[in-house]
């Protein structure tokens, strides 16, 4: 009987001990369930701390517009990077961590110069003197000018920087000679013009007046200057044709 109370109380004793750990470990195990729950909720939020700022894409723009008014201004050799931040209203270290030197923001100002240049669709009035005083947008004579101001103020940037010097001019002069060019061809099309036209050569005539008449004579490209132009050179050499 001694041992049958002994082991008893043995059995007892195991089996609430057996119990206790059972809730112990069964407890312990929610707690884990818990802090890795709460680990994996916390998680995105400590992620998201470290993201950074989305990059403003309209500053792009305005940093470039403001490289072209500085560029007329001051000319290449004088532009600062710090000048461009000023006028762009934004920090320098923007300025940089879109264009890592002058040479580069100056490279993709130019290309930018002859956007909104041009009238799009090009224009067809019924005839070539029509369409050529139509292809470029009043406001933007304006452009032009600052155009030719900019193009005098390059200095030493094509010395220094012969690797951009084919893509920059493509870009400046790119578009409005292949307007010209469509326009030009569109009238001979229609036996506007002489058969062997020399359209190339027209088409660097007219870049070439606006870029003479600011270095050279130093007067400003105006409208009154463009109409003699194409009246008094352009249709006259393209209705003629070639001297033999």
């Amino acid at each position: 009987m001694a041992g049958d109370s002994r082991a008893h109380l043995r059995d007892t004793i195991c089996g609430k001990i057996g119990v206790r750990f059972l809730k112990i470990f069964h407890c312990g195990n929610e707690m884990g369930k818990i802090r890795r729950k709460d680990a994996t909720v916390a998680e995105p939020k400590n992620a998201r701390s470290t993201v950074g700022r989305k990059r403003d894409d309209s500053l792009d723009p305005r940093i470039l517009d403001a490289a072209l008014e500085v560029l007329a201004e001051e000319g290449f050799d004088k532009m600062t990077m710090d000048m461009v931040a000023t006028r762009a209203g934004s920090g320098k270290a923007s300025v940089y961590r879109r264009w890592s030197s002058k040479s580069e923001l100056v490279h993709d100002a130019l290309i930018r110069m002859n956007e909104n240049l041009l009238v799009l669709p090009l224009p067809d009035t019924g005839n070539l003197r029509g369409d050529l005083l139509a292809v470029l947008k009043t406001p933007s004579r304006e452009s032009v000018e600052q155009k030719y101001r900019v193009l005098a103020g390059l200095g030493s940037f094509f010395l220094q920087h012969q690797e951009f010097r084919g893509s920059s001019l493509d870009g400046v002069f790119g578009p409005i000679i292949s307007a010209y060019r469509a326009l030009m061809e569109r009238a001979r099309d229609r036996n506007e013009l002489a058969a062997n036209a020399d359209i190339e050569l027209a088409c660097r005539i007219i870049n070439a007046m606006p870029y003479y008449r600011r270095t050279i004579e130093n007067k400003p490209f105006s409208r009154k200057a463009y109409i003699a132009l194409i009246d008094r050179i352009i249709l006259p050499a393209l209705l003629q044709g070639p001297v033999a």
